[in-house]
């Protein structure tokens, strides 16, 4: 990734972080339960150009979200959502503008903790939507 893009991914991740990062009032177990059964089937990878925001939703799973309607639910190894609940940005490896699970990676703002994604989901955000919706009305 050239320079400017991570610093064009970091600006606008920090304006998206406060917005993302809302998830109203669910438990992370809750929400990350709706968010996996709204999800299909593990990918190999990932076309990555420019995502408009990313959310974590616990110590192993992040949310990216490339457009409105193309969204992922990544499941990562090791600590780096733990310790960095707060970071304001993150950095995704790529090759050739995709993400691949099993070799790219998620680097928070210590660049010691850096984790490999493991699996990644498309989610159906208008279907999580409405779920996250209805439960919230009941």
């Amino acid at each position: 990734m050239k320079p400017y893009s991570i610093a064009l991914l970091a600006l606008s991740m920090t304006l998206l972080a406060s917005a993302c990062a809302a998830g109203g009032g669910m438990r992370d177990a809750d929400r990350l339960a709706l968010y996996q059964s709204h999800a299909g089937e593990p990918l190999r990878n990932i076309r990555y150009n420019n995502p408009i925001g990313w959310e974590t939703v616990d110590d192993d799973h992040l949310l990216l979200t490339m457009t409105p309607r193309e969204v992922y639910l990544m499941k990562l190894s090791g600590p780096c959502l733990d310790y960095n609940r707060g970071a304001a940005t993150i950095a995704i490896s790529s090759q050739a503008g995709r993400v691949s699970t099993g070799f790219d990676r998620v680097t928070t703002a210590d660049p010691r903790l850096s984790c490999r994604i493991e699996e990644i989901r498309a989610v159906d955000m208008a279907a999580f939507r409405k779920a996250r919706d209805s439960a919230s009305s009941s």
